[in-house]
């Protein structure tokens, strides 16, 4: 007889990668909850992203990270917990994990990560710095609470840096003009959000990725701006015109750049002009998701540009 699917709470669960950790988590057939502050909300697209939800079988809690009793109750209903929290609610998820230690029956904990590594980085921009260390911090805790844990490494979502070529207010890649962040050929890796949820729920299960760093690295995904950029060209058939911001100039404009539209240039700046997220290899304590899980049919960049074509 198989063994039944973990339940999965979802911490996050109407947010950018959270709606899509949700939809992987049904899909893949797995008793879905989400922690929500008010079923009901004001924001009519969130109440509508909720209601959808529950159509399709998910169970709305109500409950609050601040609300430690409300938080221990949907923990108590539950195996796995994951966080996808904004980056301004990161340190807060120290409170999930005593909630979690109190029930004592939480089997996996994939804290809000789906992002960069931050552990293995030469890091040159003190903003990054103290956003990163916020991670870090959280990382060391949970790896003392002793409950098992994944972080999720996932790259740069497509959402956020292939729809627009890296470029600022646009929503769809550029067809005349594009900016090129430093020289365009450090290398990032790009997933789209579907395939990072896919991933992330496909490990709640799997005991090679307890206590790891899992990374999403598909090989035809590692690419610079400037290959993204001439990719795009290819398939409209003209050529961009193109705007260097050099490594000095990005800087110095994220020292001018208000909080927090500082920390979007830092990362950026971290992705494409950096490759902090190729600039590593992997060790003992890492496993890569498309080696574990090959027989997801992830999405190319290539294939993701089409749609806009």
């Amino acid at each position: 007889m198989a063994e039944s699917k973990s339940k999965v709470l979802i911490i996050g669960g109407t947010g950018d990668i959270g709606k899509y950790l949700v939809r992987a988590s049904i899909k893949l057939g797995h008793p879905t909850f989400i922690l929500v502050r008010s079923p009901t909300p004001s924001d009519p697209a969130k109440a509508h992203l909720i209601k959808s939800f529950q159509d399709s079988g998910v169970t709305v809690l109500k409950g609050d990270v601040d609300d430690h009793e409300s938080l221990v109750a949907a923990l108590r209903q539950v195996d796995v917990v994951i966080s996808s929290v904004n980056g301004g609610a990161v340190p807060s998820q120290v409170k999930i994990l005593e909630a979690a230690k109190e029930t004592g029956t939480i089997k996996r904990f994939i804290p809000s990560e789906f992002g960069n590594e931050v552990d293995r980085l030469e890091i040159d921009l003190k903003i990054l710095e103290a956003v990163f260390q916020t991670k870090r911090n959280v990382r060391r805790e949970i790896e003392k609470s002793e409950i098992p844990y994944t972080f999720v490494i996932s790259g740069g979502f497509a959402g956020w840096y292939v729809s627009n070529l890296a470029n600022d207010n646009v929503s769809a890649p550029p067809r005349d003009k594009v900016t090129i962040w430093g020289d365009g050929t450090a290398k990032a890796i790009l997933n789209t959000e579907e395939d990072i949820a896919t991933y992330t729920i496909k490990s709640v299960d799997d005991p090679r990725a307890a206590n790891k760093f899992l990374h999403i690295r598909p090989k035809e995904n590692f690419l610079s701006q400037g290959e993204a950029v001439a990719l795009w060209e290819k398939k409209i058939g003209h050529t961009l015109e193109k705007t260097v911001v050099s490594k000095e100039e990005l800087k110095k404009i994220i020292e001018e750049t208000p909080f927090p539209a500082n920390i979007f240039l830092a990362i950026k700046y971290s992705i494409f002009v950096k490759g902090d997220q190729t600039s590593f290899q992997l060790g003992d304590k890492d496993v890569e998701a498309t080696e574990l899980y090959p027989d997801v049919q992830y999405t190319t960049t290539s294939t993701y540009l089409d749609q806009f074509v």
